[in-house]
């Protein structure tokens, strides 16, 4: 097992295996998964009904972790088909739901923008709804390679690969292909590379994915979204077209959508799968990295959101802020304000935006040309203190730049 000097600051780490689900099990997970949705929904409603008190009478009033225990102490003594059930998935549902709306109400105190705010929570219907359930480390056991949860639960795990340490907690839960998985949260270990005495600078963008001041470890565009186009258009049209309105949906609509549902969750797996690799393989050739701290989310109300969305910058920059604290180096997160305006080598900006159309940055001031994804990539080093070759003089925006956590 993991011992606490090798656990150091790497936080937890979750390690997902597939599950082999009997139908008795599988008939108990989703009995389960009805009573924690219907417990979801009554928060939900204890909420709405708070505040609208609350914005009625003026009082100030709260809807905490306490006042839904209580609540639901008292649906289990009242419902039997409630307290059949375990009461480890349903408190975890009280604390899922107190922390999203926790979240929610601190975004409108912050006075965020609406697009930027966590939404308060919703109802989930039985239809729409992904079964997921949580348990704590006294509602379940690993006994002779099985997983075995309270309520008298067993369910078989497939290990794909060892389990280094001691799980805290599991969610077990079920994909669009109804697909059972189990994923535990254990301890992450450090693992420490050799220093290389490199720096890196990482721009993000469409065209490449990442453009960073080595051409050895530039990221194009995969495309996987875009080759598997025609499949998935094909698979929606035979959906669209073997939809039945108010009736239950045919054998030939279950089987498309089962065929588009494994098309996507491949398209998921690829992109991970190319975001990882080349983020171990900048994480093994350098000792620090500044990364733009670029959020995508306002591409997709543009021209580029269906290429933006397929080379999801997102989740690529997640596996490397991941991949760098697993092996114990360290990434700048750089504000992304006007770096394709400033100058890497003397700092001068541009008094206009560049247009999209507009690939080569030629600085007015000391008359330095490169690409301007290129020239973008060095401003990530200056402004995190890295100055690179060429850019020496010129100060970092300290205020810009902040260390990934």
């Amino acid at each position: 097992m993991t011992t606490p000097s090798e656990i150091g600051k790497a936080g937890r780490a979750r390690y997902t295996y597939r599950l082999r689900v009997s139908s008795t099990a599988g008939g108990a997970l989703l009995a389960e998964w009805d009573r924690c949705r219907w417990i979801w929904n009554e928060c939900v409603a204890k909420s709405k009904a708070v505040h609208q008190r609350s914005k009625a009478t003026g009082e100030k009033l709260t809807c905490g972790p306490a006042e839904l225990d209580r609540m639901l102490t008292q649906a289990r003594r009242s419902t039997p088909w409630l307290a059949e059930g375990t009461s480890v998935p349903q408190q975890q549902v009280i604390r899922d739901f107190s922390t999203a709306r926790a979240k929610a109400l601190k975004d409108v105190k912050d006075r965020l923008p609406v697009r930027r705010r966590a939404g308060m929570p919703r109802w989930k219907s039985k239809r729409d709804a992904r079964l997921s359930l949580n348990y704590t480390r006294r509602g379940f056991r690993l006994k002779g390679g099985r997983l075995h949860l309270a309520g008298d639960i067993v369910l078989t795990v497939v290990w794909s690969r060892h389990l280094p340490a001691e799980p805290s907690s599991v969610r077990v839960y079920q994909d669009t292909l109804g697909h059972w998985y189990a994923s535990f949260v254990v301890p992450a270990r450090r693992e420490p590379l050799p220093a290389t005495g490199r720096v890196l600078g990482v721009d993000w963008g469409v065209k490449e994915i990442a453009t960073t001041t080595s051409d050895a470890h530039d990221l194009p565009h995969p495309g996987h979204g875009r080759k598997a186009a025609q499949r998935i258009a094909r698979y929606q049209r035979m959906m669209a077209r073997r939809r039945r309105k108010g009736q239950a949906q045919s054998k030939g609509y279950r089987t498309a959508k089962v065929r588009a549902a494994k098309l996507h969750k491949k398209i998921t797996r690829q992109r991970e799968d190319t975001a990882r690799k080349w983020a171990k393989r900048v994480v093994r050739d350098h000792d620090v990295v500044a990364v733009e701290d670029f959020r995508p989310k306002f591409l997709a109300r543009t021209t580029m959101a269906r290429k933006s969305a397929d080379a999801a910058i997102g989740a690529t920059k997640k596996a490397l802020v991941e991949m760098a604290r697993k092996h114990g180096r360290i990434v700048h997160l750089v504000h992304p304000a006007h770096t394709t305006m400033e100058c890497a080598s003397c700092g001068a900006r541009t008094k206009h935006a560049l247009p999209l159309s507009e690939r080569t940055y030629a600085c007015t001031v000391c008359g330095a040309v490169s690409p301007r994804d290129k020239n973008s990539a060095r401003v990530m080093l200056v402004r995190a203190g890295l100055n690179p070759d060429g850019a020496e003089g010129v100060s970092p925006a300290g205020p810009l730049v902040q260390a990934a956590a």
